[in-house]
């Protein structure tokens, strides 16, 4: 049950690293796009030798709350420049994001 969840995350999230991208060329911008280039700019570290579900949910918990603390930042630098498009993108993955940490949670205790 918990590998499929895993393999949803997964596929989201590499739908979301496409989304980010095709915003940043709309701006004007330069996305990276080396898996070297996102580890060396994560704040969310690698994890190995996972052995436990309980571990894995915990540390994929721990990486939510990390990816939710940047996003309310981009929400927050995109509301100061205006750029409703950016706006929207992150307030959807904020939404989404912390309906996926309530899951989590509820599955977890």
């Amino acid at each position: 049950e918990l590998h499929l969840k895993f393999e949803e995350l997964y596929n989201d999230l590499n739908l979301k690293v496409d989304e980010i991208a095709e915003r940043i060329l709309t701006l004007g911008g330069t996305p990276l796009h080396t898996y070297s280039d996102y580890y060396k700019l994560s704040k969310i570290q690698e994890s190995s030798h996972l052995n436990s579900s309980q571990v894995c949910l915990a540390n994929i918990l721990e990486s939510f709350e990390i990816l939710l603390i940047q996003e309310r930042e981009i929400l927050q630098i995109a509301s100061d420049a205006n750029d409703e498009g950016s706006n929207a993108l992150m307030s959807d993955y904020i939404r989404q994001l912390e309906k996926m940490v309530w899951m989590y949670r509820a599955y977890n205790s």
